[in-house]
């Protein structure tokens, strides 16, 4: 009885994690500002915090050589990339495009990794692929560059493709370093690489919005990022990653509920076939595991 109940607590924390990280679409849309504005006081707030919680939790910041210190440094430059692009498409559509456009990077990843890490090539990867390929068709069948939800569509993938090559770049090193030294220092990276910001942009809008960017700094980057990577603890990370395959739902429903956003049947019917390509994805990786 006390191990489900256990078990029950385990899934309850990790659907949190995922719904807090699910909120980056709403308030993506919420947000008024420039996306690079946005992402650099997401990550100035972010950085305070983390630092706050290495401190207190006597977490080590050492990083064991130069190497490893370049790749944690590349890895924060195409984590930033990756907000910032998926943050435009937000902008240019709305939170059921932006997501689900971005959730192509798990299949994205099955194709980079074998060319990167010297892997083997699954052949149901192609399958997969063709049906991402549908999905994304379905999300904006006009392929129009003058059409804002064409662009989106595309930044959308562009960031998961950034997300891609981050999360592959940061898999030796997820085994050597806590998680939260990681992400700290990817934060730290992408903080002073957007710091021009701060002579370029005014800061009295920031103040008008300073509300939801406390959210998205602490709620969505910090508590829920912290909480998920706390998840491993209990679950694989293949098990984790399925689990989340959830994450675009929570923030459509977000979206419904808070921006009063319904996504169109096509959006519906691509979504479906790019969360299938990804659960598919996912389980085969389990089974492979």
């Amino acid at each position: 009885m006390a191990r489900d109940k256990q078990y029950f607590t385990n899934i309850l924390f990790l659907n949190l994690a995922v719904l807090f990280i699910s909120t980056s679409g709403v308030l993506g849309r919420y947000i008024t500002l420039d996306p690079v504005v946005i992402i650099f006081y997401r990550t100035l707030i972010a950085a305070v915090v983390f630092y706050i919680l290495i401190r207190w939790r006597k977490i080590s910041l050492k990083i064991e050589s130069k190497r490893d210190l370049l790749k944690i440094i590349l890895g924060g430059f195409l984590f930033g990339a990756h907000w910032i692009t998926y943050f435009y498409s937000l902008q240019l559509s709305n939170v059921a495009i932006g997501l689900l456009s971005l959730f192509t990077y798990p299949v994205i990843t099955a194709f980079l990794e074998p060319i990167l890490l010297k892997t083997s090539f699954n052949k149901i990867h192609l399958a997969l692929g063709v049906l991402v390929l549908a999905g994304i068709y379905l999300l904006s069948p006009d392929l129009d560059f003058e059409n804002d939800y064409f662009i989106a569509v595309i930044l959308g993938v562009i960031s998961s493709v950034f997300y891609a090559l981050r999360n592959i770049l940061m898999k030796n090193q997820i085994s050597k370093y806590n998680g939260t030294t990681l992400m700290f220092y990817q934060i730290v990276t992408i903080c002073i690489c957007l710091s021009p910001v701060l002579f370029f942009s005014e800061f009295t809008p920031v103040i008008t919005q300073w509300k939801p960017l406390l959210i998205l700094a602490i709620l969505t980057t910090c508590i829920g990022h912290t909480l998920f990577l706390n998840s491993f603890r209990n679950f694989t990370v293949t098990a984790a990653s399925i689990m989340s395959s959830i994450q675009p739902v929570y923030g459509i429903l977000l979206a419904i509920i808070f921006l009063d956003e319904v996504p169109q049947l096509m959006t519906i019917l691509g979504g479906i076939l790019i969360i299938s390509a990804v659960v598919i994805e996912n389980l085969v990786s389990y089974k492979k595991a």
